[in-house]
């Protein structure tokens, strides 16, 4: 436990601090797997346009400071190169 003031507010900071990254990152991940689902029960249309919104999900967290923004990127791609490859594969 803490055993100084600075000590002590750190403390109460920190515990602020992981519970608002906490929810920014499991939002983010809640809307990467409605996604991944999506792809993979072939609703590629909803997928589609869920996907702009996904992917604003994913920067805003970056924003917060939650990951780093290469971090972000990433997914992002990985998330459009999903739905690309799906539609592709529907239509070829």
């Amino acid at each position: 436990m803490a055993n100084t003031k600075q000590a002590i507010k750190r403390a109460r900071r920190d515990a602020r601090r992981r519970e608002r990254n906490r929810y920014h990152l499991s939002r983010m991940r809640t809307y990467i797997k409605k996604f991944r689902r999506m792809v993979e029960n072939g609703q590629l249309e909803e997928a589609k346009e869920f996907l702009p919104e996904v992917i604003s999900v994913i920067y805003h967290t970056a924003s917060k400071g939650v990951i780093h923004k290469n971090e972000a990127a990433r997914r992002a791609s990985r998330v459009q190169t999903l739905l690309n490859k799906a539609l592709e594969k529907a239509q070829g």
